[in-house]
C-alpha cells in the first residue's frame, strides 16, 4: 500500500464503505464452506442413525419417526446457524425468541428418538447439537463441548452394553463415531469462523485508525500553519497600535505587515489543502488495485512512465468511481487497470469480470464520469460483453506536453 497520505485515508474509507454493504468474497465464502460443513455433519447424523436402524432390524414406523423427525430437527438448525452469522463478542448468548423454536424441536426430536430408538444417545444429541450453535462466551464453549463430549461417550458406553446387535455392523459403530464427535466438529468449524471474522474486525479497525490518524496529522499541520500566522498578525497589530499615537507612518507599515501576514496565512492554507487533495495518478493506481485485491480480486496493472504528468484532476475521481462500480457490480474474480499514453491523449481503462450481462439501473455513477471528462475535453467509451465490462477514458495531453 502507499504511504501517501490522503489516498490511505480516501481508500480506507472506501473499503469501510463497502465492507459495510457486503462481506468480502472470501470472507463469505468461508461462512457458506462452515456452514455446509455443519450442516452435512447434521444432515449425515440423521441418515446414519436411521441406516443403523434399519441394520438393528427395527420396525418402518421407528425408522420413518427417526428419519422424517430428523429432517425437521436439521432444517431447524438453519435458524441457529443464520443468527450465528450476526453474532458478535457483545451479542447475547442467543436472540430470544427466535433462538426458542429451534431449541424446542431439537428437545421433541431428542425425546421421541429416545424413546422409540430405546438410545440414550438419541435422545441427548439433538439438543447438545443445538445448545453448541448459541453465541457462548470465549472459552465457555470449548469447555461445554468437552463435558458434552464426555457425556455422549458415556451414554454410548451405556447404549451399546445395553442395545447392540451382537452382530454389530459398521453402520451401528459409525453411529457411536459420529454422534460422540458430532459437537466437537461442529465447533472447530465455527471456530475457524470466528477467527476469520477476528481477522476482518481487526483489519477494519486498523484502516479506521489509519484514517484517524491521518486526520490528526492534517489537523496538527493545519493549527501549527494558523497558529504561526495568528501569533505574528496579533504581535503586528499590537505593534501597530502602540505606535499610532506617535509614529503613524510605522504603524501604518505594520497593518501593511499584518495585512500580509493574512494573505500568508490563506495561501498556506490553501497550499495545504491543494497538498492533500492532489494525489499522483500512480498512486490513485496503486490504492484502486490495492483495494480490489483486498476484495479477492486478482488485479493486472500497467502504467506508464510519466503517468503523473497526466490530468489528475480529472483522472483522479475517475480512478476512483471506477475503482467502487468495480467494487459493486464487478464478477470479482479479475480486473485489469490501465494508464497510457499516445501522441495525443492519456488514456486510462479498466476492465472487469461481470457479475451479469445486464447494464446496471444506478448509472449516476457513469453519467458523472462522463460529465467530467467532456469537462476536460475528453471523451469515454463504455464496452459491455458478456461476463465483461470495461470503461475506458481518452484526455487530450496539455500543450505544455505536447511541446
Amino acid at each position: 500500500m502507499s504511504t501517501s497520505p490522503v489516498p490511505a485515508a480516501d481508500t480506507e474509507t472506501a473499503a469501510q464503505r463497502h465492507g459495510r454493504l457486503r462481506l468480502s468474497r472470501g470472507i463469505t465464502a468461508t461462512w457458506w464452506y462452515t456452514v455446509s460443513a455443519v450442516v452435512f455433519l447434521e444432515f449425515m447424523i440423521v441418515v446414519v442413525w436411521t441406516g443403523a436402524l434399519v441394520e438393528a432390524g427395527r420396525d418402518a414406523a421407528t425408522v420413518a419417526t427417526v428419519g422424517l423427525s430428523g429432517l425437521v430437527w436439521w432444517l431447524s438448525t438453519f435458524l441457529l446457524l443464520h443468527d450465528y452469522r450476526q453474532r458478535t463478542e457483545q451479542s447475547p448468548l442467543a436472540r430470544w425468541p427466535r433462538a426458542l423454536a429451534p431449541l424446542l424441536v431439537a428437545a421433541c426430536f431428542g425425546l421421541l428418538a429416545g424413546l422409540v430408538s430405546g438410545l440414550w444417545l438419541m435422545g441427548v444429541l439433538p439438543l447438545i447439537q443445538a445448545l453448541v450453535l448459541l453465541n457462548w462466551p470465549a472459552g465457555v464453549r470449548g469447555r461445554a463441548v468437552i463435558a458434552a463430549t464426555a457425556l455422549l461417550a458415556a451414554l454410548w458406553f451405556v447404549d451399546s452394553r445395553a442395545t447392540m446387535p451382537p452382530d454389530a455392523s459398521s453402520t451401528w459403530w459409525l453411529l457411536g463415531f459420529f454422534s460422540v464427535t458430532l459437537p466437537g466438529m461442529t465447533v472447530l468449524s465455527l471456530w475457524w469462523w470466528d477467527v476469520l471474522m477476528t481477522v476482518d474486525r481487526a483489519r477494519a479497525s486498523e484502516s479506521r485508525l489509519a484514517a484517524t490518524q491521518e486526520r490528526l496529522r492534517v489537523a496538527t499541520d493545519v493549527h501549527d500553519l494558523q497558529g504561526h500566522h495568528l501569533q505574528v498578525i496579533a504581535l503586528q497589530l499590537e505593534l501597530a497600535e502602540r505606535l499610532m499615537p506617535n509614529d503613524p507612518d510605522a504603524a501604518l507599515t505594520q497593518l501593511r505587515a499584518a495585512r500580509q501576514s493574512v494573505d500568508e496565512a490563506r495561501q498556506g492554507t490553501r497550499d495545504l489543502a491543494l497538498r492533500f487533495r492532489s494525489v499522483p495518478l500512480t498512486v490513485e493506481i496503486e490504492n484502486a488495485a490495492d483495494l480490489l485485491r483486498a476484495a479477492g480480486t486478482s488485479v493486472q496493472v500497467t502504467v506508464h512512465a510519466d503517468a503523473d504528468r497526466a490530468p489528475a484532476s480529472v483522472l483522479g475521481p475517475v480512478i476512483r468511481e471506477t475503482t467502487t462500480n468495480a467494487l459493486r457490480h464487478g464478477g470479482g474474480r479479475w480486473a485489469r487497470l490501465s494508464l497510457t499514453r499516445d501522441a495525443d491523449a492519456w488514456r486510462y481503462e479498466i476492465e472487469n469480470d461481470a457479475a451479469d450481462a445486464s447494464p446496471s439501473a444506478d448509472g449516476a455513477g457513469l453519467e458523472g464520469i462522463g460529465r467530467r471528462v467532456e469537462d476536460g475535453g475528453g471523451s469515454v467509451e463504455i464496452r459491455r460483453r458478456p461476463q465483461e465490462f470495461a470503461v475506458a477514458v481518452a484526455v487530450p495531453v496539455s500543450p505544455e506536453e505536447s511541446r
